[in-house]
């Protein structure tokens, strides 16, 4: 992967080569593996496959992080967090550079990253083994133990954050980790590594594989030393690496697409669930999984959202610019091929109709003048009207492109909720704390925010239902999800006991024991 000087927002290939005081960008980037040669990490894609799993699995079988004690991978984990801290400007300006993303949102999302180590290092001190209640003289002690190498696989749309959400409780749990980051989006994901090896985290247990999903995702979740896989992707994708890992008896989590239904209630406090539906849909430029694609109003306020909510959209359209400029509300698409992709399911919908946006930016930024040509900048898009049975409804489109629907009943609105296939985030909004519950409850959806939305906690499990995944990212359920219990059971009965009531093929039989 080799970077260019050209200034460019659509791809990731085109990032800037520059100098700063936290990071120094590399014209070149392979494989980061610095426990295997430089020829072998300058090779091509077969050394991506094997190697690494090899040698992370060598790295785990020496004991020097799976069987260090909690307390010290606990100090790594912390000292990770402090060398994050230091460096948040500086990734936050190569995220940008590297997904198009307004500097702005990179600012604010990487601040938190070192949450997730600080979160998992104190667990390490305070998770604690227990004694099961079994039966006759017999001490049963349960530990959690490391699972082995374990792959992950992060997408391009938040390169840094989803990748610590999983390296975190990996580390913490004392597996050796192969991340393979999005082609697109791979660069901060390899510096991170290179940090990580400075803070503490011995060569071998955190190895980062650039490279094609169709081709070094798939062979790298094939690999037999892979003991759990953890990806964020496409539901397709999702089926089609979860039937690799289950041939190979692994351990999967998957957290999927999705399409968030947003509920606005006619109690609702409209500027809030204006402003809160706003940054549902259109932060990171609608590419989330918990985008809120299918904004639901009911028919008391409808007009009056409708109103505020177009105005909302077109100040963000208006202060689009430049993605590095602080002042700029929303950046560009990944790439020239996703931004095709939405406009072409924009276009050839079946029903709808297209209250603004549809159309792809190439003018100059009012805002500073910049150059949307240069990009894949696509404006925040709002339809009302769009038939269930159509694509825009049913499929995850993510980009910054949202429907619009009104209903008439709580329970009408509950039904237009759930009508997805999907079951990742959703959104309500309500002043009526009973209804809040009650409509909570009632949601097909591993996450429900009220009055709020995409909100994120290391200790918060985060995971989807139905087509939306399986298993949980943060809190105690990732942490244990990387590890495994083993029961060491003690015979703590006098020799003489044992002697009696343990000698099955003995001559009495009458009192021994069995189990």
């Amino acid at each position: 992967m080799r970077a260019t000087v050209r200034k460019l927002y659509s791809t990731a290939l085109n990032i800037p080569v520059g100098k700063n005081p936290a990071i120094s960008y590399s014209a070149h980037y392979a494989p980061f593996a610095p426990h295997v040669s430089r020829q072998l990490a300058e090779s091509r894609e077969e050394f991506a496959v094997t190697n690494p799993a090899t040698d992370a699995h060598a790295a785990f079988e020496s004991g020097v992080w799976s069987r260090a004690p909690a307390i010290h991978r606990s100090r790594v984990l912390t000292r990770l967090a402090r060398a994050l801290e230091e460096r948040v400007p500086a990734f936050a300006e190569l995220e940008t550079l590297q997904t198009g993303r307004a500097i702005r949102e990179m600012r604010a999302q990487l601040g938190r990253l070192l949450e997730w180590f600080e979160y998992y290092a104190a667990l390490l001190r305070t998770h604690q083994s227990f004694v099961a209640p079994t039966q006759g003289k017999l001490l049963n002690y349960v530990q959690r133990v490391p699972l082995g190498v374990v792959a992950q696989i992060t997408p391009f749309n938040h390169p840094l954050l989803i990748a610590i959400k999983k390296i975190a409780p990996a580390l913490a749990a004392g597996n050796s980790v192969i991340v393979k980051p999005s082609e697109l989006a791979p660069i901060s994901v390899l510096e991170f590594a290179k940090m990580a090896l400075d803070a503490g985290v011995p060569s071998g247990v955190l190895s980062v594989l650039p490279g094609p999903g169709v081709s070094t995702g798939k062979e790298l979740v094939s690999h037999p030393l892979v003991r759990k896989v953890d990806i964020t992707a496409g539901t397709a994708t999702g089926r089609a690496l979860g039937s690799i890992v289950g041939g190979n008896l692994a351990a999967f989590t998957a957290e999927l697409g999705g399409k968030a239904p947003i509920i606005v209630f006619d109690d609702a406090d409209i500027s809030s669930a204006v402003n809160g539906a706003a940054f549902a849909s259109f932060v990171a430029s609608g590419q989330t999984c918990v985008s809120g694609t299918r904004l639901l109003v009911q028919s008391g306020v409808y007009d009056a959202f409708i109103s505020q909510f177009l105005k909302k959209v077109k100040g963000i359209t208006r202060r689009m610019g430049d993605p590095m400029n602080p002042q700029s509300t929303m950046g560009s698409v990944i790439s020239t091929h996703h931004l095709q992709r939405i406009h072409s399911m924009v276009e050839t919908r079946n029903s709808g109709t297209i209250l603004t946006g549809g159309e792809p930016l190439k003018d100059r930024s009012p805002l500073d003048r910049f150059n949307f040509s240069r990009g894949s900048f696509y404006p925040p898009t709002v339809i009302t009207d769009v038939s269930l049975e159509d694509a825009l409804w049913k499929e995850e489109v993510f980009g910054p492109v949202v429907v619009l629907r009104k209903f008439e009943t709580e329970s009408e609105g509950v039904e237009l909720a759930n009508n997805s296939r999907y079951g990742l985030g959703a959104g309500i909004w309500t002043q009526n704390v009973s209804r809040a519950h009650q409509v909570a409850a009632q949601l097909q959806s591993g996450l429900v925010w009220v009055n709020t939305h995409h909100r994120n906690d290391p200790s918060s499990p985060w995971g989807g239902m139905k087509e939306s995944g399986i298993g949980r990212e943060n809190g105690i359920e990732a942490f244990e999800a990387y590890s495994q219990s083993k029961s060491t059971i003690v015979n703590t009965a006098p020799v003489e006991e044992t002697l009696e009531l343990d000698d099955w093929f003995g001559g009495e039989v009458e009192n021994q024991r069995y189990g």
